[in-house]
């Protein structure tokens, strides 16, 4: 990314800065507290080093010694509370930012889950939630706060300065902004780049190993391990190199800091002396205060350069974070539509085209599903029948025409929508819970007894029954102790449980052989008695349990009618039927 791209991201960033406006006075509480933790620190070696110099000049009276070994005290006592305060208050802050950012960001994927599916990858979504909000989190911590205090810092020096003398408040001017300024400016100019490749490189290999990982069967079955590792230790080196860049150039860039603040000890010694040096063994008292009160606050000033590189680093963080829509936590929810009876689907002149595409999945689709109505939608992939499944559960919204339940729009159910719609999808993923654990997500407050009754529906009693502690058994990552028949039965038993009118069945006997295939659908159909049905396929099997079979081709409706009805007039439908069949007796 560059320079400009850089600022252009600042500058229209909706995620990140709203977090200064909302907590500003905590914000503004921690920065003080940090410059005066500073201060303190300054003025107890002040005081530390005029008492030194004066109890070392054998004053004639100790009570000459008396006030400054209060100060002593007072900023020995109180930096470190001050310096506990500020860290107390900068990380409130910070996590009080970051609870509202994951929260913000976990309301922006749920919104939009299948969208953001479909277009990152799985690595990218683990960056988003892992990476990217630690690297927003350490923006603050390591960039906002030690670049704010050390400029608050700056200006309180050089006023201070200005009121002994112009000429020294000048030569801060001069000394300490090459360290506040122009150091920083160079590390970007240089180190930014790199910084923001080294970034990329590691999200791009955290998304790269994320894909290999779930791919890994394949990449042995290929015998290309060696291939993959390759090209594995080959990032791994690039990431070095520029890691190793980055260090030669922030070891010189060091030693150049170091030579300025000794430039400004040496001046802020040699204005001491000419101004406090009369010969009289007291004023050597405040040239050693004036020299050593300096040295405390190099460390405000050190991580400068450092941070203006991770705040440009950063960038591509707030980036990625800002092409998803911020959903703020008291921004009003749009109120759900309640559709009314009879529950009538009603797709009405649908267009809709993805974003980033030129072409519309569907075009112009009209469709309408009385209450209780099976209907089998068939199409070759690509046809749209996915999408016009994504449709009519309300998950993204048509770019033309309306997607209606009962009359109310599907987009706009909201929370509701799982109320109306249940759905079995290709996959049913199983979570590592317990059985019962797994078929509660559908409703969480469903007894054992009601569970039980839903299994005896989809025919999993009695495997239930023989698992080592029934309902209570772990199931295994993703399910793989169940075979493909029984994971798609228990996703049957969650809707069942969910008890909705609406199912969708999105290519639910994927992967399964004829036999399972076949009992399995009519299980299904068998306890989906009743309800409206949808079945999105990609072939014939099972058409003749429906009521209606829906041919989609281009995003449009090019068959519809029942089973029967179109055996009789479509030679279309006819030869599909008997093509679907000779596929199924070859296989």
């Amino acid at each position: 990314m560059s320079r400009a791209g850089a600022l252009h991201t600042w500058r229209n960033d909706r995620w990140v800065k709203p977090f200064f406006r909302q907590y500003r006075t905590v914000l503004a509480c921690a920065l003080v507290l940090g410059l005066a933790a500073f201060l303190f620190a300054g003025a107890l070696m002040f005081t530390s080093g005029y008492l030194i110099s004066g109890a070392a000049s054998i004053p004639e009276t100790i009570l000459v010694l008396n006030i400054p070994l209060i100060l002593v005290r007072i900023f020995g006592f109180g930096k470190p509370i001050l310096h506990y305060l500020e860290r107390l208050q900068s990380h409130d802050w910070v996590l009080r930012m970051t609870s509202g950012l994951r929260a913000a960001l976990y309301r922006s994927l749920e919104k939009d889950a299948l969208f953001f599916r479909a277009t990152h990858r799985t690595g990218d979504i683990l960056g988003l939630l892992a990476e990217d909000i630690g690297h927003i989190q350490n923006l603050y911590l390591r960039t906002v706060f030690p670049t704010a205090i050390a400029w608050l810092l700056y200006v309180v020096l050089v006023a201070a300065a200005g009121f002994f003398s112009a000429f020294l408040a000048l030569a801060l001017v001069l000394g300490l902004g090459v360290v506040v300024f122009v150091v920083p400016l160079v590390s970007v100019l240089v180190n930014g780049a790199r910084r923001l490749r080294y970034k990329q490189l590691r999200a791009e290999l955290y998304a790269e190993l994320t894909d290999n990982v779930l791919g890994v069967s394949d990449w042995v079955f290929a015998q290309r391990g060696d291939e993959y590792l390759q090209r594995y230790r080959d990032s791994e080196r690039a990431m070095k190199r520029i890691a190793l860049s980055q260090d030669r150039f922030d070891r010189r860039r060091d030693v150049v800091v170091q030579a300025v603040f000794a430039l400004v000890a040496v001046l802020l010694l040699v204005w001491a002396g000419a101004t406090f040096g009369g010969g009289d063994t007291g004023t050597a008292n405040w040239i050693a205060a004036v020299v050593l009160g300096f040295f405390p606050l190099i460390e405000a000033f050190s991580p400068l350069s450092s941070a203006a590189v991770d705040a440009f680093a950063y960038t591509d963080s707030v980036a990625r974070l800002n092409a998803l829509p911020y959903l703020a936590e008291d921004e009003p929810a749009a109120e759900p539509c309640v559709p009314k009876d009879p529950l009538v689907l009603c797709v009405d002149r649908v267009h809709y085209r993805y974003p980033g595409t030129d072409r519309d999945v569907l075009e112009g689709l009209s469709l309408k599903v009385a209450p209780g109505e099976k209907v089998a939608i068939l199409g070759r992939s690509g046809a749209g029948k996915s999408t016009l499944a994504t449709l009519l559960r309300g998950d993204i919204e048509p770019n033309q025409g309306s997607v209606t339940l009962g009359g109310a729009p599907t987009c706009q159910l909201h929370d509701g929508a799982p109320r109306y719609f249940g759905v079995i999808q290709q996959r049913t993923y199983l979570f590592n819970m317990t059985l019962l654990e797994n078929l509660r997500l559908a409703r969480e407050q469903a007894s054992e007894e009601q569970v039980w009754e839903v299994l005896e529906k989809v025919g999993l009693r009695e495997m239930a029954r023989r698992l080592p502690a029934g309902l209570h058994t772990m199931v295994d990552e993703a399910g793989m102790r169940f075979s493909g028949g029984e994971r798609h039965r228990i996703a049957l038993a969650r809707v069942l449980l969910q008890e909705v009118p609406v199912v969708i069945l999105d290519e639910p006997t994927v992967g399964l052989d004829p036999l399972t295939e076949r009992a399995l659908l009519e299980t299904v159909f068998e306890a989906l008695e009743g309800k409206t049905v949808i079945m999105i396929t990609h072939h014939l099997a099972g058409v003749s349990l429906m009521d209606r079979v829906v041919f989609v081709e281009d995003g449009r409706v090019e068959m519809d009618g029942s089973p029967d009805e179109l055996a009789r007039t479509s030679e279309r439908y006819r030869s599909l039927m008997a093509f679907d069949r000779g596929i199924e007796l070859e296989g």
